[in-house]
């Protein structure tokens, strides 16, 4: 038998590594200017007048007689003159009039929720993102918040994180003690009703900046510093949504301890069912040492289990979403919707976008409804869950004289610091064995 010649491969040093860092930003760059060409900016989607009737739920001869009222806008006739067209501007100002009862209530304010999973690949950035632009779509004025130094939902806004984003645009400078409020951080998007903090590799300093503050600063309590940082923001907004890194770290800590709502995305498939069941032991164990064993506590308005990258054709998935329903319906919601893995959201993430940014689709009709109608139904459910909070807001407001935030009481000072490092650490390392 004759062997194959295969030639020793060259050693590969570290400044070898630093050039392929610096190609592979290059080749980013590249491909994002191509696929956002020619303006290499992202755009929002346009609506013409039946869709826009449709997203109104009313009959387009009655959005065509409303229009004639003149006091919202008409939008603008295409090029060919045979169409009229809306800007989503426009679009979220005829929902805002025809939802008034559904928005955020006088004595309210931002419903704060994180997504979160220990692995990566389970849909958590894009349940973000898609969250987010369904809610606005409704009506909403949504803050996006990205503390995963991958900059994945970053990169989703149509912004590089290696290029684009400094220092003072991320987190750090609240997690490093410069800054009290989020508010600097804070940039509009394409996409209209959405602002974003972004976030870039170099908020890894987050991990050891936290323990350091906590070691060095008498009463400080790493775990809250973005809970006090949008304290100053929550009256402009109408939901916070944080995309998470795929690990129990510290960043990951400060923004299940913000958020009144937790969504886990959670594909049905072994692994991702054990991974999760990890994560919910680690975080147990967490904030036993945090808060509980200090008199403290914290208080979710909802957790909700998202099944995603759900596939069809996979027999196992069936066996393990029972488990699911039989880990998780006694405790948190599993949402009634599938997300499915589906060729219409590879297609979207191709070019950096969601269902969401999709104007025209040139596959199958019924996948693409499939797809968009199973992200509809979730924002609709996670909207019926963010205004129950409001209304709990406003009845404990005329009584304490504060909104019930749902965060976790003060006090707990530098003692804690070591058996949080050590939660944290035990939590990184599952999050690495998980992803690879």
């Amino acid at each position: 038998m004759s062997k194959l010649s295969i030639k020793a491969p060259a050693p590969i040093g570290l400044a070898d590594i630093a050039e392929l860092a610096g190609h592979s930003v290059e080749m980013m760059s590249q491909i994002r200017s191509a696929m956002l060409a020619p303006t290499t900016r992202k755009a929002a989607p346009i609506w013409n007048l039946s869709q826009l009737a449709q997203l109104l739920g009313i009959e387009k001869g009655s959005l065509t007689h409303r229009m004639g009222r003149g006091d919202l806008p008409s939008g603008t006739l295409n090029e060919v003159g045979n169409r009229r067209e809306f800007t989503l501007a426009e679009v979220r100002t005829w929902m805002r009039e025809y939802r008034q009862d559904s928005l955020r209530p006088a004595g309210a304010e931002a419903v704060t929720i994180s997504v979160a999973n220990f692995k990566g690949g389970v849909g958590k950035t894009t349940t973000a993102v898609t969250l987010a632009q369904g809610l606005s779509l409704l009506g909403h004025r949504v803050l996006v918040i990205d503390t995963d130094p991958q900059g994945s939902l970053t990169t989703l806004f149509g912004i590089l994180p290696d290029t684009e984003v400094e220092e003072e645009h991320t987190i750090l400078p609240l997690v490093m003690g410069a800054e009290t409020s989020i508010r600097y951080a804070i940039r509009p998007t394409y996409w209209d009703g959405i602002d974003l903090v972004p976030a870039a590799p170099l908020l890894f300093g987050a991990e050891f900046a936290l323990p350091a503050r906590q070691t060095q600063e008498p009463g400080f309590q790493f775990w809250n510093v973005l809970n006090y940082g949008i304290d100053d923001v929550r009256g402009d907004y109408d939901v916070i949504v944080i995309d998470t890194p795929p690990a129990l770290s510290y960043t990951t800590i400060n923004a299940l301890l913000a958020s009144n709502g937790l969504i886990m995305p959670l594909p049905p498939s072994t692994l991702d069912f054990a991974s999760a069941v990890q994560f919910w032991s680690l975080f147990s164990d967490l904030t036993t040492q945090l808060l509980t064993n200090r008199g403290h506590d914290k208080q979710f308005d909802f957790m909700n289990i998202l099944l995603s990258r759900v596939d069809s054709s996979d027999a196992t998935g069936a066996i393990v979403k029972q488990w699911i329903q039989n880990t998780y319906a006694k405790r948190v919601s599993v949402l009634p919707m599938e997300i499915p893995k589906s060729a219409v959201t590879a297609a979207a993430t191709v070019e950096f976008g969601t269902v969401y940014d999709i104007t025209r689709y040139d596959g199958n009709a019924r996948t693409f409804k499939r797809a968009r109608d199973a992200y509809d139904l979730m924002v609709s459910y996670i909207e019926t869950s963010v205004q129950s909070v409001w209304r709990r807001q406003v009845e404990s407001a005329p009584a304490s004289g504060v909104l019930n935030r749902s965060t976790p009481a003060s006090g707990a000072g530098p003692v804690v610091a070591a058996a949080a490092g050590s939660a944290s650490a035990r939590g990184a390392a599952v999050a690495r064995k998980g992803a690879e």
